[in-house]
């Protein structure tokens, strides 16, 4: 059995660095303390770096992403840092990334514990990163992250949506896809939640919800939020009939708080094999009716 830590995270007002780098040590601590292997944070976890910047700068939207990109170098060494001290594998969230074409990427990612493994970042934009923030989609496709803890991939948030992008990652080997959110409605966090557990069915894997919860003022891409970290699996031999492993109990918080789940991947993967269906297998079927 493996044990995993979803953040359901309350967009806090966080500013200066030092106050920053206590929050996010204790956050780490507080999964590793009971005892979780693998720590994931939501999409645009990053954006609180923005607390530490000026009010005017904070309070706008394309000054916040900009101003950011200074400080996320320092924030990408600490997760490593946490990862390493703890041996863990930690996905601290996404952020916004100023890449050398001049164009900004939502990107995660994954730390382990010797380093850095690798980034993944989002494919398909929703419309308010593409028509409000100028967030670009992902031009190195979808990747898959060999682990201790297994074959790893990352959907952010609206990929989760798309049915041909968890496909391509149950054609690259992932046993679990790390689905970080940031949803403002809750419509849209159930549009997440409900994408999720149908690619769990769809591709026999677990998947893992770590969403933005509460509301942050002082910031105007992440002022709303609804969502509940959670655990899906296929509802077959062994799991849940519902598919939940487990969830969050509210779709909204006050503060930060982690939902601590154990899940047996070999569990999930035998499904492929030794299930009541096996819709992994008889995928292709469908496109020759």
């Amino acid at each position: 059995m493996m044990k995993l830590a979803a953040c359901q995270y309350a967009i806090e007002l966080i500013e200066g660095w030092d106050d920053y780098l206590r929050h996010l040590t204790r956050l780490v601590e507080e999964a590793t303390a009971q005892g979780a292997e693998l720590l994931l944070m939501p999409e645009y976890a990053g954006l609180v770096l923005a607390g530490q910047l000026d009010a005017a700068t904070r309070s706008d939207l394309h000054g916040s992403i900009a101003g950011i990109q200074p400080l996320i170098p320092r924030w990408l060494e600490l997760c490593e840092a946490l990862a390493r001290k703890h041996r863990i594998v930690f996905q601290p969230g996404s952020a916004p990334v100023l890449d050398p074409d001049g164009q900004y990427r939502n990107r995660a990612w994954l730390f382990g514990p010797d380093g850095l493994i690798g980034h993944q970042d989002k494919q398909i934009m929703t419309r308010f990163e593409r028509e409000q923030w100028g967030i670009a989609a992902g031009i190195d496709g979808l990747k898959a992250f060999e682990t201790d803890l297994g074959t790893l991939g990352i959907l952010i948030c609206y990929d989760n949506e798309f049915p041909m992008l968890g496909r391509k990652l149950a054609d690259l080997g992932v046993d679990l896809v790390l689905a970080p959110s940031c949803t403002d409605t809750l419509a849209g966090s159930y549009r997440v939640r409900i994408g999720a557990q149908a690619r769990a069915l769809e591709n026999q894997y677990a998947v893992l919800s770590s969403p933005t919860a509460g509301t942050a003022p002082w910031s105007p891409a992440m002022d709303e939020n609804r969502g509940r970290a959670a655990l899906y699996v296929p509802s077959d031999y062994g799991m849940p009939p519902s598919g939940i492993v487990a969830e969050s109990p509210s779709d909204t918080v006050e503060q930060t708080s982690w939902l601590i789940v154990e899940v047996d991947l070999a569990d999930v993967a035998r499904l492929r094999t030794e299930g009541q269906v096996a819709t992994r297998r008889d995928w292709p079927e469908q496109f020759a009716r």
